[in-house]
C-alpha cells in the first residue's frame, strides 16, 4: 500500500459555489458524493498537519457565475478553506498558470499532489495534466470530482459519468494514477501507522 508522508499536499480545485447553482438550474452531474468525500479529504489533511492549497476561479467572462462579484465565487461550505489555508486564485483552466502554486510545492518540498475538485474534465483536468508535466507524482481522486451532462460536438447530449470516465483514462498512467477517497484515507492512516 502506498503511504503519503509529509510530501504530500492536498489541491482543492474550483470548488465553489458557481456549480451548486449551475446544479439548482437543472444541469445533471455525476458523483453526488464528490463534494462529502472533499470533505473527508480536507478533514484527514488537516488532522495529519499536511499541506492544504485551495484554488479559486475568478472569471474575466461578462456574465459567468464565477466572477468574484457573484455569490458562485464564494466557496461551498464544507470543503471551505480555514484562516491558515492558502486559497489561489486563478484566472484560467490551471492552477499552475498565474499563481505561484509549483513555487509553492517546490519549496514545501511536496513531492505527492492529491488532486480533487470541480470540474472533472475543465480545470481539474488541467491541473493535473499540468502536475504530472511538470514532474509531480499526481494522484487524481476520482469520487473527490465531478462534472454535468454537456452537448457533444456531434449536437448528442454526453453523460457526465461518460465525460467523467473518458476524462480518467486519459489521465490514468499518463499524467497521474487515480485513486479514490477510501485509497487516499487508508494511505494517509498507514503513514500515520508507519
Amino acid at each position: 500500500m502506498a503511504a503519503f508522508g509529509k510530501e504530500a499536499a492536498l489541491i482543492l480545485v474550483d470548488v465553489q459555489k458557481a456549480f451548486v447553482e449551475i446544479e439548482d438550474a437543472g444541469r445533471r452531474r455525476n458523483n453526488p458524493q464528490a463534494v462529502a468525500n472533499m470533505a473527508r479529504l480536507l478533514e484527514a489533511f488537516r488532522n495529519r498537519g499536511l499541506a492544504v492549497f485551495h484554488v479559486r476561479h475568478a472569471s474575466k467572462e461578462p456574465g459567468s457565475l464565477l466572477r468574484p462579484e457573484r455569490s458562485g465565487y464564494e466557496a461551498i461550505g464544507e470543503a471551505a478553506e480555514r484562516a491558515d489555508e492558502p486559497v489561489l486564485v486563478k484566472h484560467v483552466n490551471s492552477a499552475f498558470i498565474g499563481t505561484d502554486l509549483e513555487q509553492r510545492l517546490r519549496d514545501g518540498g511536496y513531492e505527492t499532489v492529491v488532486i480533487a475538485g470541480i470540474t472533472t474534465n475543465h480545470c481539474v483536468e488541467t491541473t493535473t495534466r499540468m502536475a504530472g508535466n511538470l514532474g509531480f507524482d499526481a494522484r487524481l481522486v476520482e469520487d473527490a470530482c465531478y462534472t454535468f451532462d454537456r452537448v457533444g460536438h456531434s449536437g448528442e447530449v454526453e453523460s457526465a459519468e461518460a465525460i467523467h470516465a473518458m476524462t480518467l483514462s486519459n489521465l490514468d498512467g499518463e499524467f497521474a494514477r487515480k485513486e479514490t477517497t477510501e485509497t487516499v484515507l487508508a494511505a494517509l492512516r498507514h503513514s500515520a501507522a508507519a
